[in-house]
């Protein structure tokens, strides 16, 4: 239960509520994988069939699958708890990666690498999401509570959390899947979600509480993506995928270029440490203006700074730029992350999280494909390309209908079925 909040919220204060380090240390160790997946897909195909476009495309079926397959999930764990879909899940997920492994080196056929990325995809398990949620059921607000104002920080702490994974994951794969073996990486992420996840499971203590349905004047459900402001920022955060996929591949086939595949790691890594340190200055600062005006702000930045990354042609330059870019994604997720505390109750709340994480992995999943194909094409440059289509596309989209992104007033119905109460500061 969240307590009233006598000095400016920080992170030494978040990290002292009751119970977070029950669920904080073994959420990370199950997130930890997601950032491992796409570029071990793509190294270990890469390798066995020569192609990026092949291992662009392979990763995108498994990207797709999750965004398609990762709202479905959040809203089962909506319903029956975060426990009953995390058993299963990661025990499926492993198994398909298995599989995809499997047949990966045993030279099978695209399409039988692409049948196996669609279980691998849809079985990824929505930690991320999940821990959210968790922190949105201790915090925020709820009949005869204010909502806490460390939801906020708590909201960029998640936000260094997930680009801590993607600082060290991306490196961890590289560096197995070149020194040890190409399908290490892939081994690795099936292993660590494995463990990780079975351990997140067993904190059952802390999960959302489980509506009964059946109780009168329990909320109806109708889904998270009913909700205009949802729509607004999947689309959004289509434009972050759009970034994470397009610096994936390109930034691999730009290490081949200049004869040091090995740097790739180190390249993606400065990149996401960029957002790493940015989401830990957003949860640092106190904040005037509202979420919905910073993440036009820090979208409109991202956007311009992404813009540039065709036109540069040395690993120096590149790396700055990324730090670049980087640095302002942070922004964006931290603020579309707090609109749905906003926009969302609480009976959809870890669904609406996943429609925005699958919205980042289907963004991620285009762009593989489309930057594959350029770089086999036409090198590394053209590849880089694909983040400033994404990011302009949806700048212009929030530009366009950022009033969908208030929440609606007291008592009014949002969406059918789901109803907000109370007034929040989003501007």
């Amino acid at each position: 239960m969240a307590s009233t909040v006598s000095e400016r919220p920080g992170y030494g204060q978040l990290l002292r509520t009751p119970g977070a380090w029950t669920f904080l240390l073994p959420g990370f160790a199950a997130r930890q994988p997601f950032a491992m997946l796409t570029i071990g897909i793509v190294l270990l195909v890469q390798h066995t069939t020569g192609s990026y476009g092949s291992a662009g495309a392979v990763a995108a079926f498994t990207g797709v699958s999750m965004a398609l397959f990762a709202p479905q999930t959040g809203k089962l764990a909506d319903r029956l708890g975060q426990r009953a879909v995390l058993l299963p899940g990661v025990l499926v997920h492993a198994a398909s990666v298995s599989l995809l492994v499997t047949l990966a080196l045993a030279d099978a056929p695209l399409w039988a690498l692409f049948a196996a990325a669609v279980p691998t995809g849809a079985s990824v398990p929505q930690i991320g999401p999940m821990v959210r949620a968790r922190w949105a059921a201790m915090l925020g607000a709820a009949p005869g509570r204010e909502a806490s104002p460390l939801l906020a920080t708590a909201a960029a702490f998640e936000s260094v959390t997930d680009e801590f994974t993607f600082v060290i994951g991306p490196v961890i794969a590289t560096a197995l899947c070149t020194g040890v073996h190409p399908a290490a990486g892939l081994i690795a992420e099936a292993a660590l979600t494995l463990v990780g996840g079975l351990l997140f499971a067993a904190r059952h203590a802390t999960q959302p509480p489980v509506r009964d349905r059946a109780l009168p004047g329990a909320e109806r459900h109708a889904s998270a993506l009913s909700i205009p402001g949802v729509r607004v920022l999947a689309v959004a955060f289509l434009g972050i995928g759009s970034v994470f996929g397009g610096m994936q591949v390109s930034l691999t086939a730009f290490a081949e270029e200049i004869g040091n595949p090995g740097s790739n790691g180190v390249l993606y890594g400065i990149f996401a440490a960029g957002n790493m340190l940015a989401g830990i200055a957003c949860g640092a600062i106190a904040w005037k203006s509202g979420p919905r005006r910073r993440l036009l702000v820090g979208y409109t930045a991202l956007a311009l700074t992404a813009s540039g990354l065709w036109a540069v042609h040395s690993a120096p330059l590149l790396a700055g730029l990324g730090l670049l870019v980087g640095l302002c994604i942070a922004p964006a997720l931290i603020s579309g992350y707090t609109l749905v505390e906003a926009l969302v109750p609480g009976s959809a709340r870890t669904e609406a999280f996943t429609w925005l994480t699958g919205a980042v992995a289907l963004g991620q999943a285009a762009a593989v494909t489309v930057a594959g194909r350029l770089a086999d094409g036409h090198g590394a440059s053209a590849g880089f390309l694909v983040p400033l289509v994404g990011t302009v596309l949806a700048l212009a989209t929030l530009l366009t209908l950022r009033s969908r992104l208030l929440p609606a007033g007291v008592g009014r119905t949002v969406a059918r079925g789901i109803g907000h109460r109370g007034p929040v500061t989003v501007d």
